[in-house]
């Protein structure tokens, strides 16, 4: 991580114009020594397009006050306007947010998370044996184990697994990068809106298909209904060659579950709340997979560590190794929010700022990973650590739905494939120009 580059010394001698550019560069080619050198010289950087905070205690401080720093820019993404109250996760700290992802989280049963794993154990398998040994892992393996797990445990099944991948893929770029401070082409950001457009078109669509048949298998499960001729109507709704029968999955779970009117859960927002686990889960997963899968391979003795590991009985350790390695790759090295009001950070340090109202904020989350006060030798690659001061399932509030799905399914994807004799890629990760992994081939005997 050692570097002779003064990034402030660049940035200040910058153009006005050529600051954020070059801050951006730095954030996403070399931002470890980047972000060392913030904490040390001056962890709050006021830039012409936002500002940037690098400190672990002014992050985790502005992360815990959403009605201060907002999530106003997923708004126009996510759905919300005038008429439309959108995906939960585009408000703050709201009756809608705490009741929703409440209810979210009873569905996610945590004691379902054996049954995960195992299935991603078994899934992520079958897709490595019938590679016969090499494989594009991106699109084969990274997007396509966790489409299983949608169609399988979400219940968003009867539609192709490409579509799935589709929709979540041009949402998630949207969203999280398709901001002012991605200073994105114009003829890019028509492109990315115009696929979310689209693809968010198509979900709904299907969403509203999917609800009905299955809320009418929910309805014939009910004693009372079977003394209706319930063939004929199953026959009516799906053909006679579809197969029909209900899993235990959340969509199941949900469509199962009565609500009292005034838990204010009706059906359109059961399947913004289904499209969500979705959007959430594949992209996601498949960047930190492919990323965490790279990052070993070029690490011969710590992969030779992990193979260790992964014939544990115990994955713990195994996991614990994934985790330390997200912090030096995670899959956005900040997350992003904007000010409600004038807030002062740091209030009596030497680096007390005040940022104004309207302001696009950037809480460098990968840099407080590294803060010193977070972990002891924080450059140091310690697997052993605690994960409790990281950020890769985000913090407080807005701390991802599927975080505990997501620490399960994460390293056991790894695992299967670093499982594998002789695991080798064939060249690096492609990003193709673009936010996420694309393209990343590897080999094994």
């Amino acid at each position: 991580m050692a570097t002779n580059t003064n990034y402030l010394a660049e940035y200040d001698a910058a153009p006005e114009d050529q600051k954020y550019p070059l801050v951006q560069k730095w954030m996403k080619t070399e931002p470890l020594p980047f972000f060392k050198q913030l904490r040390n010289e001056r962890p709050i950087l006021v830039t012409p397009e936002c500002t940037l905070i690098s400190h672990f205690t002014d992050i985790r401080d502005v992360l815990q006050m959403p009605k201060i720093f907002t999530v106003d820019l997923y708004k126009p993404k996510m759905g919300v306007t005038e008429t439309e109250v959108g995906y939960l996760m585009a408000h703050d700290d709201d009756a809608l947010h705490y009741r929703e992802k409440s209810i979210m989280q009873g569905f996610l049963n945590r004691d379902d998370l054996p049954r995960v794993r195992k299935l991603i154990q078994d899934e992520g398998k079958k897709l490595l044996d019938d590679a016969n040994g090499k494989i594009e892992i991106v699109g084969q393996y990274c997007r396509m184990v966790p489409a299983i797990l949608v169609q399988e445990y979400f219940g968003l099944d009867g539609v192709d697994k490409a579509d799935l991948i589709e929709w979540s893929f041009w949402s998630q770029y949207n969203t999280f990068h398709n901001q002012p401070f991605d200073l994105n082409p114009p003829e890019l950001n028509k492109k990315i809106e115009e696929n979310h457009a689209k693809s968010s078109e198509k979900l709904k669509k299907y969403l509203e298909k999917l609800i009905v048949k299955k809320l009418v298998l929910v309805n014939l499960e009910k004693p009372k209904n079977f003394i209706v001729s319930a063939w004929h109507t199953i026959k009516g709704i799906f053909g006679k060659k579809e197969k029909v029968e209900l899993k235990d999955d959340m969509l199941t779970r949900m469509l199962r579950t009565h609500f009292a009117p005034e838990v204010e859960f009706p059906l359109d927002r059961l399947g913004a709340n289904a499209g969500g686990l979705l959007i959430g889960s594949i992209e996601t997963t498949s960047q930190a997979v492919a990323q965490t899968i790279e990052y070993f391979l070029q690490r011969p003795e710590l992969l030779a560590k992990l193979k260790q590991l992964a014939q544990d009985s115990d994955l713990g350790k195994f996991d614990g190794y994934v985790w330390e390695a997200l912090r030096f790759v995670p899959i956005s090295p900040y997350m992003f929010r904007q000010t409600s009001q004038d807030y002062t950070v740091a209030l009596g340090t030497d680096r007390e700022t005040t940022i104004k109202k309207g302001t696009n904020v950037l809480t460098l989350t990968q840099s407080a990973m590294f803060d010193e006060y977070s972990y002891e030798n924080a450059e140091e690659f310690i697997g052993e650590r605690n994960w409790y001061h990281h950020f890769n399932f985000g913090f407080a509030s807005h701390e991802c739905l599927g975080k505990y799905v997501g620490m399960v399914m994460i390293p056991e994807m790894v695992r299967q494939v670093v499982l594998r004799t002789n695991i080798h890629d064939l060249g690096p990760i492609n990003y193709k120009n673009g936010p996420f992994p694309e393209e990343y081939n590897l080999a094994w005997n």
